[in-house]
């Protein structure tokens, strides 16, 4: 049996003591995820982080992204080949001013399918619940955070 290997980063955004997650409104079934995605050829981590990050939530990427470590994760979806993603995780500290909550297409996903729409929000640390496909591997990692209003 075949596995399908692709290389994707995960971005933890903090602002105010905060995370920001998002939920695809049209497949609830996916949960609560954070940006992120699939490197593409020729892409360091970092280029695919800030693309990433631009893409899914409609924000730029602050200067400074921590890399927090890199991680394997595999799964086996109902009927499909196994997948093995190596997975760069980054910390971005935002600083500023953002909405409480926002919607965001994703016009070009991986699955190459249509576009994907995004409800974005900001979630307080720690989180009370587990975030879909094992994404909340190294929020542990992140340093502590200030949660200034």
């Amino acid at each position: 049996m075949s596995v399908i290997r692709k290389n994707k980063v995960v971005l933890y955004a903090t602002w105010r003591g905060k995370l920001l997650v998002f939920r695809e409104p049209d497949f609830p079934e996916y949960g609560i995820q954070v940006p992120g995605g699939t490197m593409e050829a020729g892409e360091t981590p970092v280029e695919a982080a800030r693309r990433e990050f631009s893409e899914e939530t409609g924000l730029t990427a602050p200067a400074v992204m921590t890399l927090l470590g890199e991680r394997e994760y595999r799964y086996a979806p109902p009927g499909g080949p196994e997948r093995q993603h190596r997975r760069w995780f980054f910390h971005l500290a935002l600083e500023g001013e953002f909405a409480e909550s926002w919607e965001q297409m994703e016009m070009h996903p991986d699955s190459g399918g249509p576009p994907i729409r995004f409800a974005l929000s900001w979630l307080d640390l720690p989180l009370g619940e587990a975030l879909f496909g094992e994404l909340d591997a190294m929020l542990d990692s992140l340093p502590a955070l200030e949660t200034a209003s």
